[in-house]
């Protein structure tokens, strides 16, 4: 499949589900919330595509990352179905929904600053590059919990669903450690692969 081919299918796939989403959300102010870095990332990426068009990688875990947002926010994350179905099966305390955003939230962002860094010429591919991109998906990891204790203090009691802490007291503490798990997931196990579609961008005439 050519890549214009499979990210216009994919953008197509999230403007659909985020049209869906918002026909009868849970709670309307949640969902704008959950799904307010959709709606920035999404107008970023279609003007840089043509002077930086990020790897296909990256455009297929973003797509995925805005589905896992967009569902979070039309159930609230605490009442995903599908994350009642792990809990059932895993005998948990809570619905892990949240969880998978937040190993998400790791995941995407360090293999885009990864890439930034590289294609840009910062660094060369190798551990200062993986240390350097986790740490930045981190950072980015902490400032959404400060958005999100900033929300809890403006709206009261009005956050919790936007928190969905579910009663866990040290629920910000392991949402950073899944963005850690998903980081470090991302700058080992999948560097490769990004190192050689970032090396398709230095060819001329490619794309994607």
């Amino acid at each position: 499949m050519q890549d214009k081919t499979l990210y216009a299918i994919l953008g197509l796939l999230v403007l659909l589900a985020l049209i869906a989403s918002g026909i009868s959300p849970y709670d309307r102010a949640t969902w704008l919330l959950e799904v307010m870095p959709v709606l920035i990332a999404a107008p970023v990426l279609l003007v840089s595509y043509r002077r930086f068009p990020l790897t296909r990688l990256l455009y297929v875990l973003i797509a995925a990352h805005a589905l896992v947002l967009i569902l979070g926010g039309a159930y609230t994350y605490a009442r995903v179905p599908a994350g009642f179905w792990v809990q059932d099966w895993l005998e948990l305390s809570r619905n892990p929904y949240d969880k998978l955003g937040h190993f998400m939230q790791g995941l995407v962002p360090a293999l885009l600053t990864r890439e930034i860094l590289l294609r840009l010429g910062f660094l060369e591919p190798g551990r200062m590059l993986g240390f350097l991109s986790v740490c930045v998906a981190l950072a980015f990891s902490a400032f959404y919990e400060l958005i999100e204790w900033w929300v809890a203090l403006i709206a009261g009691q009005g956050a919790e669903d936007f928190l969905g802490t579910q009663g866990d007291p040290w629920d910000t503490q392991s949402d950073m450690l899944m963005a850690l798990l998903g980081a470090t997931l991302s700058v080992t196990g999948l560097a490769g692969l990004q190192d050689r579609q970032v090396a398709r961008h230095a060819k001329p005439g490619a794309a994607g």
